[in-house]
């Protein structure tokens, strides 16, 4: 006879009780409150966290909006300048910086140097530098700490956001909100906690996969909801013609009432999250349309974010994404989708600042102005930087780069006005407090008051954690 496992013991147990105590029937209103219940029979009292222990440590944050400028802005271009680039434009790119180290498209090609494209001018009280390209981002200079000193491991768009979303190159990894909503629980009863937007606009917008945004091996109630730019904001949530709101319960109410009396049988944490997944998605018939309804927001603020309703535009999702956060959504992740700039560098960075630099600044603005800036953490940057040598696609352009570029955070627990990290004279190397991505993980994290070496989940004989196997520390240097 095996021997009995006390915690599977109890997990029957508590599904029993869960089961005798609720009953079958749910009916619409007991619906609402499920998850709740089901919770609180396991001894998680609504949040996953209890379970894991979490937080570690007091949080300086509720939630983060991280804005993916999908493609890899250059950083000579935004936040780095180099006048020695601009002394040696044109001229070869000397060995020294280059020999041994990965180049994308250019390998084997003449490599020559390329001048900034822009004016660079000081802003503000800290005198942060910002291109000409960014004339609204450059009015939060002293509320943002700009990390010029950023390194990754992938070199091509795809892998290079898996890498950034999840901490590896691997496919099918949880990704960041993943986790964090994973270790901390949903705040919101009538969203997802982990909600995905993407726009469009610039030169050779790259698609961007839903495995971005994947819950990997955690339970699958965890991964981002994908949220459409223009018309309906979710595939399916809405009911169908002819479908009233009591049919449409009674079709939750009887598929749970089958799922459940299966998982008597066989306990699969996957059906939990199915019964879960069927009342969210019950509850977002309501939720969802009075959260993309924005007649209730005043005309000046439509303009300052540059937002028509509707447009798909990052205007627009931006100012969704601060209204998913008023409603305590967890994780919040915008994509602008062109930001590829081989060629036409000059061109396509007025394009995507157009489409992104106002709305970032009146992102940053409307939290700051409604006291949320203070509990949230807003992430600007894109999976890699530029090269500082030309690449000829259509006018000057510049390849792919990995050893050094930039990224800015801001918000709770992050220093105001500051600049952290450098790269060497032409813009090729972080070679000053470097943040490797898992570094950035680590210290996202931190701020929600997790040890990122705590925070493990045994996989496939491994305890698994966003950070990976190999180091990472969190950049002490910008917190506040």
């Amino acid at each position: 006879m095996l021997p009995i496992d006390p915690n599977e013991l109890a997990n029957q147990f508590n599904r029993r009780t869960f089961l005798k105590s609720g009953g079958i029937g749910f009916g619409a209103t007991a619906m609402g409150t499920l998850l709740g219940q089901w919770n609180q029979a396991n001894g998680v009292s609504g949040k996953e966290n209890n379970t894991l222990s979490m937080p570690h440590h007091s949080p300086k944050i509720k939630r983060v909006i991280f804005l993916c400028m999908a493609g890899g802005p250059s950083h000579l271009e935004t936040f780095d300048y180099k006048p020695e680039l601009e002394r040696l434009d044109g001229k070869p790119m000397p060995e020294s910086f280059t020999k041994g180290q990965p180049i994308a498209q250019l390998r084997g090609q003449s490599l020559k140097c390329l001048r900034p494209l822009t004016k660079f001018t000081p802003h503000g009280k800290s005198g942060l530098e910002f291109s000409d390209f960014l004339p609204y981002q450059s009015q939060l200079a002293d509320d943002i700490c700009i990390v010029k000193s950023m390194v990754t491991e992938q070199i091509n768009h795809d892998p290079a956001h898996t890498f950034m979303n999840t901490g590896t190159a691997i496919s099918g990894r949880p990704s960041m909100g993943s986790w964090i909503n994973y270790g901390l629980g949903n705040e919101s009863e009538n969203l997802p906690g982990f909600v995905v937007m993407s726009s469009v606009g610039g030169r050779n917008p790259q698609p961007i996969a839903s495995r971005q945004w994947s819950a990997g091996f955690l339970p699958s109630r965890h991964q981002g909801v994908e949220f459409n730019s223009a018309g309906n904001p979710v595939h399916y949530v809405q009911n169908p013609p002819g479908i009233s709101s009591l049919q449409q319960s009674d079709l939750v109410r009887s598929i749970s009432e089958l799922d459940s009396i299966r998982n008597q049988k066989i306990r699969n944490p996957e059906i939990d999250t199915r019964i879960a997944a069927y009342e969210l998605a019950f509850r977002m018939q309501t939720s969802v349309p009075e959260l993309t309804d924005v007649s209730d927001e005043p005309q000046h603020v439509l303009d300052m974010y540059g937002a028509t309703p509707g447009d798909g535009s990052f205007g627009s999702n931006c100012l969704l994404a601060r209204r998913l956060a008023e409603r305590g959504v967890r994780f919040i992740q915008l994509y602008h989708r062109g930001w590829d700039h081989h060629g036409g560098l000059e061109k396509y960075m007025k394009v995507c600042c157009d489409h992104t630099d106002r709305a970032t600044w009146a992102l940053m603005a409307d939290l700051k102005q409604r006291g949320m800036l203070e509990d949230t953490l807003v992430v600007w940057g894109g999976e890699f930087g530029r090269t500082p040598m030309f690449q000829g696609k259509g006018g000057a352009g510049r390849d792919h780069h990995i050893k050094g570029f930039s990224m800015w955070l801001a918000g709770g627990g992050v220093k105001k006005g500051c600049s952290y990290g450098e790269t060497d004279a032409l813009g090729y190397h972080a070679v000053k407090d470097i943040v490797h991505v898992r570094d950035l993980h680590a210290t996202i994290l931190h701020l929600f008051g997790i040890n990122h070496a705590k925070f493990t989940v045994p996989f496939q004989g491994l305890d698994m954690k966003l950070t990976g196997v190999k180091p990472a520390r969190v950049a002490q240097g910008i917190l506040s």
